[in-house]
């Protein structure tokens, strides 16, 4: 027989014989921490970041080396001496509703998003409009120039995400309820339940780049039917159904339990997350003893962030690195200036005497305490013991973490609900250098929940934006801590890798600052 005849014969069989289905590929996460809030302008928990890269896509992504790359928007042409960007948006582009994403939904997006950020004081001093001529088309026009613009559209925390005009209009002091992206999955609305579960489907008409995928940035590739998000609050529970098969992805397992996961058969375990996190605690700079610069001052001393770090990830320091000051270890960027407010331990009559003079009188700290996240629950044990051994009344108030961050943008008085201090993390490349450091920023009413008022810091910060060189802004970089260590926004804690343990049926996983499930397959 001819191979082209037994070509053809073979396919009229196969198209005679009944189709049989092929069993759905779903990939089953647990995820750090409850999925509570599933609009990420509205909130920064990293927990929301993750789930906004799954269904939401942004102008620019970002790759491993932190560099701004081109992702919705096909490119941008810079023009007019720096002062006017217009950027196409990329061919392809669907929302999950199937209406195709146009510029003006873009537009409307952004403007959402600056009203939340602590970008939006560096956009409206250097931005004169976001402007939609056509369909596909974004205007920049720029008050003077700002090379910079891309770095602040890749950020991811928070990420200033597309979504429709429609939905972009909704308050942004309100979350967005219906949830519709263009990114490579669907969220499946009626199979979530917080505190239990959440589902996502593969978006058929999603049309990933060419480029292959670098963390945020590139082609989004998915090779999974369904990702199943399973929240395991208790980590010996979650390691064991990741042995035992029952799912496929831990984020984040305890520390003190990798070794035994890496013994296992059929589970591999490594470092997916490249640059950490910082671990921090945030002060309330309205209310109580934390509005005093001079006690968080004190606060800040208190804490050895060498035990902090030991407490959350163990001995093995490949795993953290401290005492850091408010810029990344080993980075250009990182300066000396001001670390001997960190390096330096004091005795603890010498903290108590440090406390008094600044004029603190047994005034309540109210310390929300997250129990349900591995790293934060350590963080806040050490932390607690820290203020308390000074002579700190602190009201530590035992929570999950979902419940803080529905409570922390409450701007009450202590006597009314309101908090004193949380611990976070924040993304090691926000803290690369201060050019998007939201938890630095120090502008008041638009800072990050806390909202510290410091013209001073934020004086260092848009200098060193408007440098003309590196040299410039080591200087500049100086300047920056200094401020810092004199109104600490907020207290460092160190930068903390901690490494994710998955099935070994489990393959082409990204690495970056994020768990991403593009790439990912599954045997």
């Amino acid at each position: 027989m001819k191979r082209r005849a037994f070509i053809a014969g073979s396919a009229v069989a196969a198209l005679a014989r009944p189709a049989i289905a092929q069993p759905t590929k779903t990939l089953v996460f647990v995820p750090q921490a409850n999925l509570t809030s599933l609009d990420p302008v509205w909130t920064t928990a990293t927990v929301t970041r993750n789930f906004a890269l799954m269904v939401y896509e942004t102008l620019y992504g970002r790759d491993e080396a932190f560099n701004p790359r081109p992702l919705m928007v096909a490119g941008h042409v810079i023009d007019n001496d720096g002062k006017r960007w217009t950027m196409k948006l990329r061919d392809g582009l669907v929302w999950h509703d199937g209406t195709p994403v146009l510029a003006r939904d873009c537009v409307a997006s952004l403007q959402r998003w600056l009203k939340r950020d602590g970008a939006s004081g560096v956009f409206n001093a250097r931005v004169d409009a976001i402007e939609a001529p056509d369909d596909k088309t974004l205007v920049w026009r720029l008050k003077k120039p700002f090379p910079l613009l891309a770095h602040f559209l890749s950020k991811v925390q928070p990420s200033p995400v597309m979504v429709p005009e429609r939905l972009a209009a909704t308050d942004p002091f309100k979350q967005i309820t219906e949830i519709v992206g263009c990114g490579p999955f669907r969220f499946l609305p009626n199979e979530y339940v917080s505190g239990a579960s959440a589902a996502f489907a593969r978006f058929d008409k999603y049309v990933p780049r060419d480029e292959p995928a670098s963390y945020t940035s590139g082609g989004h590739r998915v090779h999974v039917d369904r990702v199943v998000w399973r929240v395991v609050p208790d980590p010996a529970t979650a390691a064991n159904a990741l042995a035992a098969g029952e799912v496929d992805w831990l984020e984040l397992p305890q520390p003190d339990l990798i070794g035994m996961l890496a013994k296992q058969n059929g589970v591999t375990t490594g470092l997916l997350d490249l640059y950490g996190t910082v671990g921090l605690l945030r002060p309330n700079h309205l209310h109580g003893p934390t509005a005093n610069p001079a006690i968080r001052r004190t606060m800040l001393a208190a804490i050895d962030q060498v035990e902090m770090m030991t407490a959350a990830m163990g001995d093995d320091k490949s795993t953290w690195a401290a005492p850091m000051g408010f810029i990344v270890p080993g980075m250009p960027s990182a300066t000396q200036a001001g670390m001997e407010n960190v390096r330096v331990r004091k005795t603890t009559d010498q903290l108590k005497r440090m406390l008094e003079q600044a004029g603190y009188k047994g005034e309540k700290l109210v310390f929300m305490h997250p129990t349900d996240q591995v790293i934060y629950h350590a963080m806040s044990l050490v932390a607690v013991d820290a203020f308390q051994k000074i002579g700190m009344n602190v009201d530590e108030q035992l929570t999950d973490w979902g419940t803080i961050v529905q409570r922390r943008p409450s701007k009450e008085p202590l006597d009314k609900g309101g908090w004193s201090m949380f611990p976070a993390g924040a993304p090691a490349p926000e803290f690369i250098d201060p050019m998007l450091s939201n938890p630095m920023r120090s502008n008041g009413a638009k800072a990050w929940f806390g909202w510290p008022d410091d013209p001073q810091l934020e004086g260092a910060y848009e200098s060193w934006l408007d440098a003309d060189n590196d040299a410039q802004r080591r200087s500049l970089e100086a300047e920056y801590q200094l401020a810092a260590f004199n109104s600490v926004p907020i207290i460092p804690c160190g930068q903390y890798k901690p490494k994710s343990a998955w099935r070994s049926t489990v393959s082409g996983l990204v690495k970056g600052s994020a768990p991403v499930f593009w790439g990912a397959t599954k045997a």
